[in-house]
């Protein structure tokens, strides 16, 4: 008898452990969502509200930045392209960034908004942080990789995708 019961509690521990197994890897990329999501907010913010950042020109400037990249970039025709209107181009980051870090926090068409984010991070990867050695000094390379799980998953938990998910399969399912 007390066999039984060892069999049975045994059996609850093991499915305690999958459910739990299987609740954690639902909610793995959670945290690497929000890091990157408000790591990107916060880049987006600071450019748009740093005085020096949009400007052609100067000290801490997109201008200045792009100047200094142009010899050690992998691609120097991105930063020439960068160059031609440095100010535009300080604002298509800023507002990437920011567009990139909301679609990624909240969840909203994830895979696309962590493929922006990937992007953008190869991108500066290729120019900005092309000439740090070793590699791996380089933070730009470390991002894009941090990118490629939420490419490839998306936000399947705790986002407006899913909410919209689930929608759907309620209404097709004929559920209201």
């Amino acid at each position: 008898m007390t066999h039984g019961m060892r069999m049975d509690s045994h059996t609850s521990y093991l499915d305690e452990g999958r459910a739990w197994r299987e609740t954690a890897g639902r909610y793995a990329l959670l945290p690497l969502r929000v890091f990157l999501g408000v790591t990107f907010i916060y880049a987006g913010l600071d450019k748009l509200t740093n005085s020096a950042f949009l400007h052609d020109s100067g000290s801490g400037s997109i201008g200045e930045l792009m100047q200094s990249v142009r010899g050690s970039s992998a691609i120097p025709a991105l930063v020439d392209l960068a160059l031609k209107n440095p100010v535009g181009f300080g604002h298509a980051m800023a507002f990437g960034e920011l567009a990139v870090g909301i679609g990624t926090l909240l969840g909203l068409l994830a895979r696309i908004a962590a493929l922006g984010g990937a992007l953008i991070s190869l991108s500066l990867w290729l120019t900005v942080s092309w000439a740090s050695t070793p590699y791996y000094y380089g933070n730009d390379l470390a991002y894009l990789m941090a990118w490629l799980p939420l490419v490839l998953a998306g936000a399947p938990v705790l986002s407006v995708d899913a909410a919209i998910r689930a929608r759907r399969r309620r209404r097709v399912g004929g559920y209201r």
